[in-house]
């Protein structure tokens, strides 16, 4: 081809990926800026009724009037949250898929497992963080133990004769009780349970020593007197047990097992529906009805912006990477 032809025929296709590229960029705006033109699905990696799915039904419900549509809560138990995070790695990257995710399945799953399919910094994009629910140490009311530091001194005494209960193998209760056992340099002897619920029931029959359990499953029988908590395994102070010392204040800085809840999208969705989404989410959080509901019912609400989620998850993968290896934690 003449170099003349050759120059005339670059000449006509860059205008042309030019305009495309603009076409392109007008046409997500436009959907962006329409967003959300039909009910959004936010998939949550629990069953039905737990607090996780309690807590994102009261959010999606109250943002409904802010985005003038429907946020459609689905379940998709299983594998700490990685069936569930595998479903919307892959769903169309349109903001109409969303995953409200807990810690477990973006930042614990990829230091325990070696054979997940997505990786939550590549195939996510954040959203915001919602809530904060951490685990909470307890003990039958009648235990001479008033704190973990007492706990730990009883069971200097006796290693592996105090009972813990714990909500399954690789939960945050099984890692917080690890972290206690570590850092106090005790050993307990824990029992795995499907549910607090079994659990809770043993302990005040007297067969269960303690349990670490989050705060909606602990919280009527320790404002009722019957269940004693003496540790919070949280960065800071539950605003539900404001009284309850964290791990870390009574000398164990590692035992942090923040049970945070967020939402993430699907890598490459449109950042305009993002920041909508984001925007109807905070507002939510802040109304001070919901906010009330969701103390009633043992959650923090914690929002923040896309950017700030995005950073924290980074923190968090980062360090529970590092606690789980240097710690020899172990998962299912």
């Amino acid at each position: 081809m003449p170099a003349s032809s050759f120059a005339m025929s670059r000449g006509s296709v860059a205008p042309t990926i030019g305009a495309l590229a603009i076409s392109i960029f007008l046409v997500a705006a436009a959907s962006a800026q329409n967003y959300p033109a039909r009910p959004v699905r936010l998939i949550v990696a629990f069953t039905p009724g737990g607090t996780t799915d309690i807590t994102a039904r009261l959010i999606a419900d109250k943002m409904h009037d802010a985005l003038g549509e429907v946020v459609a809560v689905e379940n998709k138990p299983g594998a700490n949250g990685a069936i569930a995070a595998q479903y919307v790695a892959q769903a169309d990257a349109d903001g109409y898929t969303l995953f409200f995710s807990t810690v477990g399945a973006v930042a614990i799953n990829p230091a325990f497992r070696g054979d997940l399919t997505y990786d939550p910094l590549r195939d996510f994009a954040a959203v915001g963080r919602a809530a904060v629910n951490s685990p909470v140490l307890v003990v039958n009311a009648n235990m001479k133990a008033g704190s973990a530091r007492e706990l730990a001194e009883l069971a200097r005494k006796k290693p592996g004769a105090i009972t813990v209960g714990i909500t399954g193998r690789g939960a945050m209760s099984d890692l917080a009780l690890q972290l206690f056992e570590a850092g106090a340099g005790i050993q307990l002897q824990s029992v795995p349970y499907r549910g607090a619920a079994q659990a809770i029931t043993d302990i005040l029959a007297g067969h269960l020593d303690g349990l670490i359990g989050d705060v909606p499953t602990v919280m009527a029988q320790v404002q009722a007197g019957r269940l004693k908590a003496l540790a919070t395994a949280a960065r800071e102070r539950s605003d539900i047990f404001p009284a309850v010392p964290t791990f870390a204040e009574q000398g164990i800085p590692d035992a942090i097992c923040d049970n945070w809840a967020g939402v993430l999208a699907p890598a490459g969705t449109p950042q305009g529906a993002i920041a909508k989404f984001n925007a109807a989410m905070v507002g939510a959080l802040n109304d001070p009805q919901l906010r009330e509901r969701l103390h009633d019912i043992g959650t923090t609400p914690a929002p923040s912006s896309p950017e700030e989620f995005g950073d924290f998850l980074r923190q968090e993968i980062a360090r529970w990477g590092r606690v789980i290896r240097e710690k020899g934690l172990k998962g299912e």
